[in-house]
C-alpha cells in the first residue's frame, strides 16, 4: 500500500534546477501592512506560514543562502507584516506574519491575523502555501485553524517540518505519523511532506526544486 504524504524526493536534474534557481540574485522588495500595497501580481509566488518561532525567517534565508535576507528573532511575532522578497525576474518569496501568540498588543495581532487571511483568499498568483510544522510538535490546534483557511481559499499548500535536527529518529517518526493524519482532513494539502533543518542544510535542496520546477 502506498504511503500517504510522503517525504518529497527529486531527480539529479531538478535538484540542480533548484540550486541554479537559488544561485541567482534574491532580495526584500517590500513589507506590506495593508492589501494595496501588495506588489503586481505579475509572477509566481510562494509564501511560508507557521505559527511564531516555527523557524521561517531561518528557513528563508538557508534558501537563499543569505544569513541576514530574513530577520530572524527569538521574540514571537516580531514579523508582523507581509514582507516580499524577489526570486530572479520571476518569482517573489514571501514571508507571512507568524501565527497563533504573539508578544503584541491584541488589536495589533488581530489586524495582521486579517490581513494574512485576506493575502491568502486574494492573491490569483500564489502558487503555493509552504505551512512550517516544528518537527519537535507537529501539528497543533493553531496550526489547523491557517490549513482551514488554505482549505476554504483553496490555495494548495504543502507542510515543512522544521527543525528536524532537534529531534530523535524514533521521535520524528511519532510526528510524521500525527502530521500525515492531520494532513488527510485537508482537501488543500500537496501529498508530499519536507523535513528540514536549517541548521544542518537538511531538505533545503529539496525545497528549492519544489520552487524551481512550479509551473
Amino acid at each position: 500500500m502506498k504511503m500517504q504524504f510522503p517525504l518529497a524526493a527529486f531527480e539529479p536534474s531538478e535538484l540542480e534546477m533548484g540550486r541554479r534557481l537559488f544561485a541567482g540574485e534574491t532580495n526584500f522588495l517590500k513589507g506590506v501592512v495593508a492589501m494595496d500595497g501588495l506588489p503586481p501580481a505579475d509572477r509566481l509566488e510562494v509564501c511560508f506560514a507557521g505559527r511564531s518561532n516555527v523557524g521561517k525567517s531561518s528557513l528563508i534565508n538557508s534558501l537563499t543562502g543569505r544569513r541576514g535576507l530574513a530577520r530572524a528573532s527569538n521574540t514571537p511575532g516580531r514579523t508582523q507584516e507581509i514582507n516580499f522578497f524577489t526570486l530572479g525576474e520571476e518569482r517573489y518569496l514571501v514571508d507571512l506574519p507568524g501565527y497563533g501568540f504573539a508578544n503584541a498588543p491584541v488589536k495589533v495581532v488581530e489586524k495582521w491575523q486579517r490581513l494574512l487571511k485576506a493575502y491568502l483568499a486574494g492573491r490569483p498568483n500564489l502558487r503555493r502555501a509552504f505551512v512550517l510544522i516544528d518537527a519537535r510538535h507537529g501539528v497543533k490546534s493553531v496550526d489547523e485553524e491557517i490549513l482551514a483557511q488554505l482549505d476554504t481559499t483553496a490555495v494548495t499548500f504543502q507542510a515543512v517540518l522544521t527543525k528536524a535536527d532537534k529531534v530523535k529518529a524514533h521521535d520524528r517518526e511519532k510526528v510524521l505519523e500525527q502530521v500525515r493524519a492531520a494532513l488527510s482532513k485537508h482537501a488543500a494539502a500537496f501529498p508530499e511532506i519536507v523535513l528540514t533543518s536549517s541548521e544542518k542544510g537538511d531538505g533545503i535542496d529539496t525545497l528549492r526544486a519544489i520552487i524551481a520546477t512550479l509551473a
